[in-house]
């Protein structure tokens, strides 16, 4: 059976962000003072971005090219978050276990929107 999804927040995918980006955002409050306007700013810029840009792309299934073009910037998203957080493991910031930890739960979400972007035509509004 199908699941009903209403709203983009039904989306596996956007709830497993969502709970990722506040993980980030709890561990990183640990994170050394200079680095909140660097490091740990863009960090959560990045990882809540995803969760924004699956917002958008659920508001414009009915054009399937903007659709997609939203799925393929919170990918972008997504691959920034996991730069910036290898960073804050070069820098001692985060624990290779912790890393690791976001790293699999990074290339989950990554799973989960490459199957979006792979059949955008399940998600699609039709006109």
């Amino acid at each position: 059976m199908a699941e009903l999804i209403l709203s983009f927040r039904d989306l596996r995918v956007y709830q497993e962000m969502f709970g990722l980006q506040q993980a980030i955002f709890e561990n990183s409050k640990a994170w050394p003072r200079e680095e909140q306007y660097a490091l740990t700013d863009q960090v959560r810029r990045s990882s809540r971005s995803v969760g924004a840009n699956l917002a958008e792309s659920w508001a414009k299934r009915m054009y399937p090219l903007h659709f997609l073009s939203k799925l393929t910037d919170a990918d972008g998203e997504l691959q920034e978050t996991s730069h910036w957080l290898s960073s804050a493991l070069a820098c001692k910031y985060l624990a290779q276990r912790e890393q690791e930890g976001f790293q699999t739960r990074i290339e989950h979400v990554g799973k989960m929107l490459g199957k979006m972007i792979s059949m955008p035509e399940k998600f699609a509004l039709k006109k």
